[in-house]
């Protein structure tokens, strides 16, 4: 963790966050970071990345919800169940984030602005953001369709936005290839649901040795040639940069939630 982040979280100590269950299994749970001053705030709800897997939670992207925090916006930073002893993978992972994005509306706190809210993803979770941005369109029945709390936009972070191209990861996490599970891929793949009907903002890292910055590149023309709207920003290090408060690919994403949320 750099310097900056580590001040931040130390500032942050002395103001815990709001912690909430949105289900009864341990990782049913977020964590709410809002700023000192009084609202009403747009929200940021953030879905950390991991491939869908251990050992990551929402520990890794706790920096950037304190520097959004200290930025003026609500941060609802979300855990989900994961593959593995938790049972997470399809339809678990993907309920968990619907159930957990919806909870924002039970809460009644008249702080949160629900309807300037942005899902922010990095790596897996950008997948997720990207899957649950289009939620309101997804097939009547579905999971995780008809959303109580419909995102403006959806800020993609060294996404995984191709599922075919992760590999075995994708494969467990739908339980099954394109050829099994068609209908899971059709709904889940970020790809397959081009264009989405609100804002992208991409950023990703040129040096990404975890997620090429090709497969931002080849979302983003695919969905500008179906008629979406997106922003890809390209900026210098690797996979983390993104979610690193001092870096320039996290400056490139405050630059668009800014635009999005603010002006």
């Amino acid at each position: 963790m750099t310097s900056l982040a580590l001040r931040i979280a130390s500032a942050a100590l002395r103001r815990p966050p709001g912690h909430h269950h949105y289900g009864e299994h341990p990782r049913q749970v977020a964590d709410l970071h809002t700023p000192r001053e009084p609202g009403p705030y747009p929200v940021v709800v953030v879905l950390h990345g991991g491939y869908w897997k251990p050992p990551y939670t929402r520990l890794v992207t706790r920096p950037l919800c304190l520097d959004l925090a200290r930025r003026g916006y609500a941060a609802y930073n979300v855990d989900y169940r994961r593959l593995g002893k938790e049972g997470g993978g399809w339809p678990q992972t993907f309920q968990d984030v619907a159930a957990a994005i919806d909870h924002l509306a039970e809460l009644q706190d008249p702080s949160l602005a629900l309807d300037r809210v942005v899902l922010l993803g990095h790596s897996a979770g950008g997948q997720l953001a990207l899957w649950a941005a289009g939620r309101a369109w997804l097939p009547p029945g579905a999971v995780g369709s008809e959303p109580v709390v419909r995102p403006v936009g959806v800020a993609a972070l060294a996404a995984v936005s191709d599922l075919e191209r992760a590999g075995d990861p994708a494969h467990a996490l739908l339980g099954g290839g394109p050829t099994a599970v068609p209908g899971r891929w059709a709904q889940a793949d970020p790809m397959r649901r081009i264009p989405l009907e609100v804002p992208v903002g991409m950023v990703h890292s040129v040096d990404d040795e975890t997620v090429a910055v090709q497969r931002s590149r080849e979302y983003a023309a695919a969905a500008r040639a179906a008629g979406g709207v997106v922003a890809l920003t390209e900026a210098p290090g690797g996979h983390r940069d993104p979610i690193d408060p001092s870096s320039p690919a996290w400056a490139a994403a405050i630059a668009w939630l800014d635009l999005t949320l603010v002006s």
